[in-house]
């Protein structure tokens, strides 16, 4: 087993007591701001921004640091249509055939359909890909740990980094999503974890009238 390689951690940085409560509260204050858009302008949103907000959730915690994850960014219109089709294709199958009719009542209200325009007006696809395992320099399989978990948290990353840059964004979970491999050329060792859609809402834009769940329901302190 190699040595461990540690060095001192400095870029640790503590607040007083009171600063943490107000940047703590503020923070919230502007999370609970982020809502799920389904109408996006088709403004352009300079890549460097993309970029930087990729680069933070390649920040996040994960199994033993293999960082388990690809972000594959579509700016192209023809490559858009394409996924637009094919995610349609699956969309039309789960409405009509797959969904059981409680998962119909409980997105009702939400008003999805198999129709999805968002994924040729926005100006960025995120398809987020998490990889089972990696490939070696002598082209040895290598194992990864908490997969699921580590791309969950990254994801999770990257929609605040997106929220906190001024955009809006939509996760999109077309089942199955195995064209992505085809449509974006990744490898078989990735498998797609998630659609996000980005960029700016329209100007009109409208979202469903509900609640977040208060703190009592979610959470319990021993």
């Amino acid at each position: 087993m190699s040595k461990k390689n540690f060095i001192p951690h400095t870029d640790y940085k503590e607040f007083p007591v009171e600063e943490m409560r107000q940047r703590a509260r503020s923070f919230y204050e502007d999370m609970r701001r982020r809502r799920t858009i389904r109408d996006f302008a088709d403004r352009p949103v300079p890549r460097a921004i993309i970029e930087d907000c990729i680069k933070t959730a390649g920040t996040a915690p994960n199994g033993a640091n293999k960082q388990p994850w690809h972000f594959s960014v579509v700016s192209d219109p023809d490559v858009k249509k394409q996924i637009r089709a094919a995610a349609e294709e699956e969309e039309r199958e789960f409405y009509e055939n797959r969904a059981t009719e409680e998962w119909l009542e409980a997105l009702e209200p939400l008003g999805t359909n198999p129709n999805k325009p968002f994924l040729e007006d926005a100006p960025y696809l995120i398809a987020i890909f998490s990889k089972s395992y990696g490939i070696k320099e002598n082209g040895d399989k290598e194992t990864f740990y908490y997969v699921k978990e580590s791309v969950g948290i990254a994801t999770g990353m990257l929609i605040t980094a997106i929220h906190n840059a001024g955009l809006a964004s939509l996760t999109h979970t077309p089942s199955p999503m195995g064209f992505l491999n085809e449509i974006l050329d990744r490898p078989e060792n990735e498998r797609p974890f998630l659609l996000l859609v980005v960029g700016y809402p329209q100007d009109d834009v409208e979202v469903p009238d509900i609640t977040k769940k208060s703190l009592d329901e979610i959470a319990s302190f021993i």
